[in-house]
């Protein structure tokens, strides 16, 4: 469940469009009367969106502005290789996102996601390179797999 101030269907429709294999499955409204009133949401507006991104389900909900994302939860993408470390990087910090460090971002939503090479779990299991590779990785934004390969090699 992600909560969001309004934009839960436009979340769900960006990370759809970000994500191979992804689909909105259902968007549900707010009815009138009571629900509409404790909600503060106007009636008819959106109140879920529920998404499926490579076969995990998510629920957005547009519930208010009293609740923010925080770098508490994140979502990692583990990525194969540097194409799709900087195909996920360039979509996710687009229109607004904010970078961050080693690997971490936030996209225009305020949604924290790490976008991590596999490479790079690989390489910090390996306790002979693991200092060096872990030093290069926390000077980085984008994680450079090439710059770990190399401090990796000395």
């Amino acid at each position: 469940m992600l909560w969001y101030d309004k934009e839960a269907e436009e979340a769900a429709n960006f990370y759809c469009s970000v994500f191979k294999n992804s689909k909105v499955l259902h968007v549900s409204r707010y009815p009138g009367g009571e629900v509409a009133e404790k909600s503060g949401q106007p009636a008819g507006s959106v109140m879920t969106a529920e998404f499926e991104i490579d076969g995990q389900k998510f629920v957005a909900l547009n519930g208010g502005p009293m609740f923010k994302f925080t770098e508490a939860i994140s979502l990692v993408i583990n990525c194969e290789n540097q194409e799709e470390v900087d195909y996920f990087w360039e979509k996710l910090t687009s229109d607004g996102g904010q970078e961050s460090m080693c690997g971490w971002l936030k996209d225009k939503y305020g949604l924290s996601w790490q976008v991590t090479p596999t490479r790079l779990i690989e390489l910090v299991k390996d306790p002979s390179k693991a200092p060096k590779v872990m030093e290069a990785m926390l000077q980085m934004r984008k994680i450079d797999i090439a710059k770990l390969e190399a401090a990796a090699q000395g």
